[in-house]
């Protein structure tokens, strides 16, 4: 369990996927609408790929299944953080926390023990993280805070769990046991938050929930390519290179996800930024070295 240089650039490379969608969803009209579509049509995409892949093996699904019901949680955690504070506040509490628990978890549950050089570089891309996206007037909205870091907790438990399964699935067979756990995953895992966002909604806001996912399909549709690939990358990953490492690394979206919007979405990139920049690339390196 090694994070080479090849498996850090396929990380990378999975948390640009993973601030694409991210952006796709901050330039919409409709935000929660348009995370429920990218969620439902990649398990309408995947559900073809299970039938043709198969399922991963028996011992991976009771993963699966404490999975998809942690994401109900997720989603619920999600929208209220959402409902009380702005994606620019909840967004980098929720990934900058939560790879700091998986670290300290996955050496509880997994017995997995970083080196003092990889917790340097967990807390580096943490705090980077946290001050990429925050500001001073973040304590401004408690409830969004309170809702955003149970959510930090709620994401560490399922990377946990999701690690956990994609390495009982990848165990022997073809190889291919890590990309039947994620089909499998994503194929069921859609449509709780879906149905979720319609129930709030009630059956009235249904005809605009109907018109707005007609129009706006295939840039969910990229959206949900791009979420099936980076979470995929992630879990592979993490068959191959510590859980803590690779959940730290791949929380450098959020670096992307500033990046993106500075350049596509004219957002400012501050002073404050450039030194959250610095002090991820300085995790990274610590991550990669340690």
């Amino acid at each position: 369990m090694t994070l080479t240089w090849p498996i850090a650039a396929a990380v990378l490379f999975g948390a640009l996927l993973h601030a694409s969608w991210n952006a796709l969803v901050k330039s919409s009209q409709d935000k929660t609408l348009d995370t429920a579509l990218i969620h439902l049509l990649g398990s309408l995409v995947t559900l073809p790929l299970l039938f043709w892949l198969g399922p991963p093996p028996l011992a991976a699904w009771p993963y699966i299944a404490a999975s998809v019901l942690i994401h109900i949680g997720y989603y619920i955690a999600l929208a209220r953080a959402y409902h009380h504070g702005d994606l620019g506040l909840a967004y980098p509490l929720m990934r900058g926390s939560a790879p700091l628990l998986v670290a300290l978890c996955s050496a509880l549950f997994v017995g997995e023990h970083l080196s003092p050089l990889a917790w340097v570089g967990v807390l580096g891309v943490c705090c980077g993280v946290l001050a990429l996206g925050l500001s001073r007037h973040a304590l401004d909205s408690p409830k969004a805070v309170g809702f955003a870091l149970a959510n930090a907790v709620i994401i560490a438990i399922y990377t946990l769990v999701d690690a956990l399964g994609a390495r009982t699935a990848s165990q022997g067979g073809d190889g291919l046991g890590t990309l039947r756990y994620v089909v499998m995953l994503f194929a069921f895992d859609g449509w709780p938050f879906a149905l979720l966002v319609l129930a709030r909604r009630g059956k009235a806001a249904w005809p605009h929930a109907l018109s707005y996912a007609q129009k706006r399909w295939p840039v969910a549709l990229g959206g949900a390519l791009a979420s099936l690939g980076s979470y995929g990358i992630a879990l592979w990953a993490m068959t191959r290179a510590p859980v803590a490492t690779v959940a730290a690394l791949r929380e450098t979206s959020v670096l992307f996800a500033a990046l993106i919007g500075a350049w596509l979405l004219r957002e400012r990139f501050t002073p404050r930024r450039a030194m959250g920049t610095a002090v991820i690339v300085a995790g990274v390196m610590a991550l990669r070295l340690g």
